[in-house]
């Protein structure tokens, strides 16, 4: 997909400097700008490279006065970061202006959806299936019967979304995600076997969620597995049965959340989290990285290691751990002291 400088300038309201004809069709970075690239300076930290760049394009702020030659078309906007930013923004809109029903696909007895429908090949959609304005479904997905999808919404592909699950408006989930899957529910029996216990309930994922690719989200063994608005999950994330995260709410790559917890609204939540079962976390609580979380945790607080402790508490403890064989030495010394008295 090609624009010229003209069209780029139309976007951000920006004044030109060069050639209005000149085309771009990829990105760059300043220092790597190549022919037919678009880049940016806002960094002051990067000018040099604007007399070097071979970029084709080249944001900058309407306030920078090149003191030499430049071989790069400018295009002079009152914020370069903003600007790059909400033409990258643009960008993403344009490349995902798909709609149309592609074949080979399926759409079951009772299924409805709205305007502007893209649906890619060989995807499945089951009976009474809601699905709302402007919503793409990219090819091998799989959305269960009386699933109900809301406008604006993207499905990537090979998105799995199990029966009876809601979701919300202007949501996003990545390839691979899996939405509605049986939550680990089993009773053991007294020979060491065990028996499944069905799981009937749903996932509701509300309006403005991202779901990273390969994460996974339970449902419930009754009533629902709740992603409330504007939460973000990272790739490869488990979020079991019967879990509430609430309002934005982010969580990094590779952390596990086990049933029945509720985590509050606000809270940051590291990468390779472990956190139990049936706890309440509260709100606006940060969890560092590779913490391990055993029991409930109140609203603000910040954590750390494993098992989980104060943010401040670890840092000392650490110091000290670090100093451990030393310590023991020392111990060993005194001891050595009062048995010569």
């Amino acid at each position: 997909m090609k624009f010229t400088a003209e069209q780029i300038a139309g976007i951000l309201e920006g004044d030109i400097v060069g050639n209005p004809q000149a085309e771009v069709y990829k990105l760059a970075k300043i220092e790597e700008g190549t022919d037919g690239s678009l880049t940016f300076l806002a960094n002051p930290k990067y000018l040099p490279y604007i007399y070097s760049t071979q970029a084709t394009i080249t944001i900058v702020n309407r306030t920078f006065e090149p003191e030499n030659g430049l071989t790069t078309t400018l295009i002079k906007v009152d914020d370069a970061y903003q600007s790059f930013s909400k033409l990258l923004e643009y960008y993403n809109q344009v490349k995902l202006m798909k709609s149309g029903i592609e074949q080979p696909s399926v759409i079951s007895e009772g299924a409805t959806y709205g305007d502007g429908l893209y649906l890619g090949s060989f995807c499945y959609i089951g009976k009474n299936v809601r699905i709302g304005n402007n919503v793409k479904i990219y090819p091998n997905s799989f959305v269960g019967d009386n699933v109900t999808i809301g406008d604006n919404t993207i499905l990537f592909a090979g998105v799995r979304v199990y029966s009876e699950t809601e979701i919300g408006n202007n949501c996003t989930i990545h390839s691979g995600a899996i939405i509605g899957s049986d939550g680990f529910g089993f009773a053991p029996g007294e020979d060491g076997s065990y028996t499944k216990i069905p799981q009937i309930g749903n996932v509701i994922i509300e309006d403005n969620v991202d779901i990273g690719s390969c994460t996974t989200v339970d449902r419930a063994t009754l009533g629902s597995t709740i992603i409330k608005r504007g939460v973000k999950l990272d790739n490869q994330i488990q979020i079991a049965h019967n879990v509430t995260i609430g309002e934005n709410t982010v969580i990094a790559s590779q952390t596990g959340v086990a049933g029945s917890t509720k985590i509050g609204r606000n809270c940051v939540i590291g990468g390779q989290v472990g956190i139990v079962g049936h706890i309440t976390i509260g709100n606006n609580v940060r969890i560092q990285a590779q913490s391990g979380v055993g029991k409930s945790i109140p609203d603000g607080e910040i954590i750390q290691g494993s098992p989980a402790l104060g943010y401040s508490d670890f840092n000392k403890s650490y110091v000290h751990f670090r100093n451990f064989p030393k310590i023991v030495s020392d111990i060993e010394e005194l001891k050595q002291q009062i048995k010569q008295q």
